[in-house]
This record gives structure tokens, C-alpha cells and sequence, in this order.
């Protein structure tokens, strides 16, 4: 991976990503990293309507969209 870059995020907004997704994520940072790598992925026209909408739904839960 490449050179890290900061980015700050609520307090609240993390704590309750952690809750909600901390069974699949060892950290937010890694769910965040998870969730930007499949926006910004070459093939996303691969996924399906319901799993992009999926997605924009919790990034949209989540605060970031």
C-alpha cells in the first residue's frame, strides 16, 4: 500500500462504525479503506444495482456521502 494520508472523522460517526461493522473490520480505518477501494475499483459496473446501492446506502449511513 501506499503512503497514508489523514483524514478526520467524527468521534461519534466512528464509534458507531465500529459497532455496526467491528465483526468484519479490525478497525474503522480498515472498513474505510475496504469501502473506497470498491467505489474507486476499474470493474465497479460489475457490481450489481442492489449491491451498489448497498453500498451508497452505508456510506450514506455512515456520513461520508
Amino acid at each position: 500500500m501506499s503512503a497514508f494520508r489523514e483524514v478526520r472523522i467524527p468521534a461519534d460517526l466512528c464509534a458507531a462504525a465500529q459497532q455496526k461493522f467491528g465483526s468484519s473490520f479490525a478497525s474503522v480505518q480498515e472498513l474505510i479503506v475496504f469501502l473506497l477501494q470498491e467505489l474507486v475499483r476499474g470493474d465497479t459496473s460489475a457490481l450489481d444495482a442492489a449491491e451498489r446501492q448497498a453500498v451508497e446506502q452505508r456510506l450514506k449511513d455512515l456520513g461520508y456521502i
